[in-house]
């Protein structure tokens, strides 16, 4: 308890009205946890720390975090943080964005962060819809589901975010659940402390916009739905059926430089060649 404590007076602004704004039952509060927990356990310094958020229910954690924050507009984070990073590399710079934010009005900019390998963790809450803006369908909402824009199923098929990040050339990529707390937290740490750009998928219950039209009685449901629905990769693997499974941990791990190192690197060449003018 006493650890506790000090997290929440260390780390989150105590300015801010507790509880959380987030509807019951919502995972995102679980998700600042972890985003916390990790900072504190890679010892980072929250000054030289950055949170980037956009608009949604996701950006409402920039709020909280007593860290560097920018709350840009909508699917806009990632070019924020693109910048921050490479005008000041040694900064820690976190993009928290939802799937829509992140896939849907982000989408072209979170496949070109990736293909550059720019040194940014990407933070994608996942649940599968528009959650403060509406409860529109987005881009990652299942097909058959039902939203406020698709009340007869959604007919479209949804983007595999871990898929699509590897296809697009990401250092690192890794799911996690916020029922799977602890392996959320080694996630969330692991892309911290690695070069390059890194995306880390939480699947976190919208009961409110989503659970509710879709067959859910409950948030505990939701709950109970990550539970027996997802699990390691490992064992993913070995099933013979994998209809409604969905796997974990980590699918990418390439120690490869980001684009803010081989930039600064090209600069000091030229520096160099130029006999050290600027």
């Amino acid at each position: 308890m006493a650890e506790i404590t000090q997290l929440i007076h260390q780390y989150l602004r105590h300015n801010k009205k507790f509880p959380l704004v987030f509807c019951p039952g919502c995972g995102h509060g679980i998700v600042l946890g972890s985003l916390v927990r990790s900072v504190h356990a890679l010892n980072l310094n929250k000054d030289d720390v950055v949170i980037v958020a956009g608009i949604g229910c996701s950006g409402r954690i920039a709020a909280y975090v007593d860290f560097n924050t920018v709350h840009t507009t909508h699917g806009r984070a990632l070019t924020v943080a693109t910048g921050i990073k490479m005008a000041n590399p040694k900064l820690t710079v976190i993009a928290v964005m939802g799937d829509g934010d992140a896939f849907s009005i982000g989408g072209n900019h979170l496949i070109h962060a990736a293909r550059r390998n720019i040194g940014v963790t990407a933070l994608v809450l996942n649940n599968f819809i528009y959650g403060m803006t509406g409860g529109q369908c987005s881009s990652t909402t299942p097909e058959g589901a039902y939203s406020h824009t698709s009340p007869m199923g959604q007919l479209e098929s949804a983007f595999d975010i871990v898929e699509l990040t590897k296809a697009a050339g990401a250092a690192g990529v890794s799911r996690g659940t916020v029922y799977h707390v602890k392996e959320l937290d080694a996630l969330v740490a692991d892309a911290l402390s690695r070069p390059g750009f890194n995306l880390v998928e939480a699947l976190t219950p919208c009961f409110t916009q989503y659970g509710r039209g879709n067959g859910f009685k409950s948030a505990v449901e939701m709950f109970r739905w990550l539970k027996d629905s997802c699990l390691p990769i490992e064992r993913f693997e070995k099933l013979e059926d994998r209809t409604g499974k969905i796997p974990l941990g980590s699918f990418v791990r390439r120690d490869i430089a980001g684009l803010e190192t081989r930039y600064a690197a090209m600069c000091e060449g030229v520096r160099r060649k130029k006999g050290g003018a600027a």
